[in-house]
C-alpha cells in the first residue's frame, strides 16, 4: 500500500489538475482544470483546509440515482468532486476517506 497522495497532472487540454488518491490507490478526489500550476497547488492547499470540516463536503445524489459529493472552499466554489458510488455508505466512506487522508497527502507533481 502506498501512502495517500495529491497527483498533480497536466491534461489533455493544457491545464493543470490535482487528484487525491488513497492508500489503496483508488482516486477519491478530483479538481476542475487550473490554466497554471500554482493555481492548482492552491487547490491542494484549499482541500486540505477544507476538508477537516464537515460542512464543506456536499451530499449530491446524480440523474442516474447514484451518489457522490462534492468538497467546497469557504466561498461555495467547488474545488474537488468524487467519483460516484452505488450506495449512500459508499459515499460516506469516500467523505471519510478524504478526511483522513487529505490534511496529511503529500504532493506528487508530474505535471
Amino acid at each position: 500500500m502506498e501512502n495517500p497522495k495529491f497527483t498533480i497532472f497536466t491534461g489533455k487540454d493544457g491545464q493543470f489538475y490535482f487528484r487525491l488518491v488513497a492508500r489503496n490507490g483508488e482516486p477519491i478526489l478530483a479538481s476542475e482544470g487550473y490554466v497554471n500550476k500554482s493555481g492548482c497547488k492552491n487547490g491542494i492547499n484549499s482541500v486540505k483546509r477544507n476538508a477537516v470540516k464537515d460542512k464543506q463536503f456536499k451530499r449530491l445524489t446524480a440523474s442516474n440515482g447514484e451518489f457522490y459529493f462534492n468538497l467546497v472552499a469557504e466561498n461555495g466554489k467547488v474545488i474537488g468532486k468524487s467519483e460516484t458510488y452505488k450506495t449512500e455508505q459508499g459515499r460516506d466512506n469516500g467523505i471519510a476517506a478524504v478526511k483522513n487522508t487529505a490534511p496529511y497527502a503529500l504532493v506528487e507533481d508530474t505535471a
